[in-house]
């Protein structure tokens, strides 16, 4: 992390919940609290004391530290860039493209979370966030029916995961092209909510299952 780049990271620090966005960064790093702590030059009491007390008020000096520690920056730390897009920092020097194989796209799309489908609709195509899981090599969802999502079924539809790195400038995507059905077996909704790896974060009602078979999966990522 540069210093211009930690700088802009505390300009105007928002009030966040600390503790759990450090503990999931240093989860994401596979870091312990304790060496996060080492890599801080920190005691490790203190960086536990951080995770579990949300009124936890750390100088801009121990915010700095952290972040570089985490390879983030003190906003993400914070919550600050809660409410804006990934991907405004500047591009990195030097940066490297490469095309992702057929096994490290489904790898990353393994990992489950938050991606986005287009779909058909009588307005023209649109785009939407859902809560994903992969079961059987396939892309599965919940929705309500006559929702936006529900659109996909019965359509071939377009599915797209990513992660972008703002401290580093760098990032992956995996797009998808497959038919999308209702999964209407009985037995087969219930192993996939047994399955399933979130909750809609939209929340209500949701029991219509889509399955997405790829027949289409390419990815690439960028690395400075």
């Amino acid at each position: 992390m540069t210093e211009q780049t930690q700088a802009n990271g505390t300009k105007g620090l928002p009030s966040g919940d600390l503790g759990r966005r450090l503990a999931a960064r240093r989860a994401h790093l596979g870091l312990t609290a304790e060496e996060t702590a080492a890599r801080a030059g920190m005691a490790s009491s203190y960086v536990t004391h951080l995770e579990q007390h949300p009124d936890a008020a750390p100088g801009r000096g121990a915010l700095l530290t952290l972040a570089a520690a985490l390879r983030t920056t003190v906003s993400e730390l914070t919550g600050g860039d809660a409410d804006v897009p990934s991907g405004r920092e500047q591009a990195g020097r030097a940066p490297e493209f490469t095309e992702l194989s057929s096994a490290e796209c489904a790898e990353l799309l393994s990992t489950h979370g938050v991606g986005r489908v287009a779909v058909p609709t009588a307005l023209g195509p649109a785009i939407v966030p859902v809560n994903y899981s992969v079961a059987d090599d396939a892309i599965v969802f919940r929705t309500a029916r006559g929702a936006t999502p529900s659109s996909a079924s019965g359509c071939l539809v377009a599915f797209e995961v990513d992660r972008v790195d703002d401290a580093f400038s760098q990032g992956w995507s995996v797009p998808a092209r497959g038919y999308a059905r209702e999964v209407t077996d009985i037995d087969e909704v219930h192993r996939l909510a047994e399955q399933a790896y979130s909750a809609p974060w939209s929340g209500g009602r949701r029991d219509m299952w889509v399955r997405i078979g790829p027949y289409a999966l390419t990815g690439r990522r960028i690395v400075v």
